[in-house]
């Protein structure tokens, strides 16, 4: 008679492969699947029933912005409520390592309106220190670093608008070697952030060279997910086919009503590419609206120099009209006021109790209630908050998720943003994908299981993770498939989802009943690593 410390009983087994769910039974010992089947009496220390549930591996959100938090908050209940195991960081080329002395004080202020801020000493300066860092927190759910390309490029070259030049191109290659040494699981970039956006095609070349030298992926969020999307989809897909990197798109959208169409061009053109042999996937959150920085609506030569010269440019009367006349035309950058115009930007999170009033409101309203134009309503927001202001951007249309959604490619990743009145994908995305996208036939099951488990770990070099297989890591969730649901929304988005019923982290429940239990049992997962 088997001994387990922790038995699931009578569940469906969904297992991360897409195949049809069976009944079983999940006996986990030390971390890991012990034994899946009939396990008639076997002991356990404890039991979970799961009798009309579904018993599937612990969701892989492969695209998050919890750095900070997961330093200042390691239980993270909005995710680990949905079902989320394991969170890869690091995304957007952006992110909190490696540093140097110059760029521990500087990035702060350049991360805020993404990672947010907290009382925080920025003392680690290699990926492997701030690893490290990461496993003294004790996080809740398991976490994965993507070598982040902007943190790596200020690092040599500051925040620039310029080419590297030939030796900052190779001690940038140095440092992104040492950062996959370190356990990183990929390089990530963010076209249209800077200093990323300062890059040309041969400096991404170059760098995902190093990254494809051990297959880790190149995850990019494009130079334009609007006007010029196809242009920029070719670019990246360019780049993954020049250095043999296998290409990850991130949050992948057409944005603007003129652009919905080209969303069946980009993922015909993903098609072609897997067939002539590039390695392409993508991921999607399941919603018509994104969030990011509020000054990401301003032009890239705006930023050049990093925040204190973006500040001082709003202070100045000639580049104000310069910038309220670029957001009106149409140009090659990424103007999502001009693709989805003023009303459809929403102040998501500021940091002074002055402007809390904001939040949750779209720029014309404050604008009016100001007595200005929503240009310069945008543009003293951002001086007052010292840039550390984020928003709500509603981009899409129902359809377009759906087809992207059903794509084969597909993963899901909740791009979710901490801070004032988030984004409701932060709370539900994944409740969200499980519930009314499958219970509508736009999924079936066991297929968005696989986008969410199985198919995120290959891709993201995560060894024993994303199956429910003996010998596997007992990362697990237990979902009621009838009532399962996201409840957050954009007027209220701080509400945790329904009918997620127990998660399981490295064989510890971290939610029980639909509870948080306090337990932080959650690892730094490093690439191709199985421990």
């Amino acid at each position: 008679m088997a001994t387990f410390d922790l038995l699931i009983r009578g569940g469906r087994i969904v297992d991360g492969t897409g195949t049809p769910w069976y009944r079983a039974d999940v006996g986990i010992a030390s971390g890991r699947i012990a034994a899946l089947g009939r396990l008639d009496g076997s002991d356990a220390r404890e039991v979970l029933d799961a009798h009309d549930q579904v018993v599937a591996p612990g969701f892989i959100d492969v695209h998050t912005h919890s750095e900070l938090r997961l330093l200042t908050d390691p239980l993270l209940p909005p995710k680990i409520r949905q079902g989320v195991t394991t969170e890869i960081i690091g995304l957007d080329g952006l992110s909190l390592a490696p540093l140097t002395d110059a760029t521990a004080t500087t990035l702060p202020a350049r991360l805020a309106g993404l990672a947010g801020t907290a009382d925080v000493a920025w003392t680690w300066r290699t990926v492997g220190e701030f690893l490290a860092r990461l496993e003294a927190a004790r996080p809740a759910p398991n976490v994965a670093y993507l070598a982040p390309h902007g943190t790596i490029r200020a690092a040599v070259a500051g925040f620039e608008a310029r080419p590297l030049t030939a030796d900052e191109l190779r001690r940038a290659q140095g440092v992104l070697q040492a950062a996959l040494e370190d356990g990183a699981v990929g390089f990530s970039t963010g076209l249209i952030y800077p200093p990323c956006s300062f890059a040309d095609a041969d400096e991404l070349v170059a760098l995902c060279a190093v990254a494809a030298r051990v297959g880790a992926p190149f995850v990019v969020h494009v130079r334009n997910e609007s006007e010029h999307v196809l242009e920029a989809m070719d670019e990246v897909l360019e780049v993954a086919r020049r250095s043999g990197a296998p290409l990850h798109v991130s949050h992948l959208k057409a944005a603007g009503r003129r652009n919905w169409d080209k969303l069946t061009v980009v993922l015909e053109r993903f098609d072609r590419a897997r067939a002539a042999g590039v390695e392409v996937t993508f991921d999607q959150y399941p919603y018509a609206a994104g969030s990011t920085f509020l000054s990401a609506l301003l032009p890239p030569w705006a930023h050049d120099g990093g925040t204190a010269a973006l500040l001082e440019r709003l202070r100045d009367p000639q580049t104000r009209r310069r910038l309220a006349d670029e957001l009106e035309q149409p140009g090659r950058w990424e103007n999502f006021v001009y693709a989805c115009g003023w009303e459809a930007v929403q102040v998501a999170a500021v940091r002074t109790d002055a402007n809390r009033w904001c939040e949750g409101r779209r720029l014309p309203e404050i604008a009016a209630a100001r007595g200005q134009s929503p240009a310069e309503a945008l543009f003293d927001l951002l001086l007052e908050e010292d840039g550390a202001a984020t928003m709500i951007v509603f981009w899409g249309e129902e359809a377009r998720i759906t087809e992207a959604m059903r794509h084969p490619l597909q993963m899901v990743g909740s791009d979710g943003i901490f801070g004032g009145k988030p984004h409701p994908r932060l709370y539900g995305t994944f409740p969200r994908v499980l519930g009314p996208y499958v219970r509508t036939g736009t999924l079936r099951l066991e297929d968005a299981v696989r986008r969410m488990t199985a198919g995120a770990a290959q891709r993201f070099g995560l060894v024993g993770r994303g199956l429910l297989v003996p010998g596997g890591w007992a990362d697990v969730v237990v979902f009621d498939p009838v009532t399962v649901a996201d409840r957050a929304t954009y007027e209220e988005p701080h509400q945790y989802p329904v009918g997620i019923r127990h998660v399981l982290v490295n064989g510890i429940p971290v939610v029980r009943d639909g509870d948080v239990t306090g337990a932080r049992p959650g690892r730094v997962l490093r690439w191709r690593q199985s421990a």
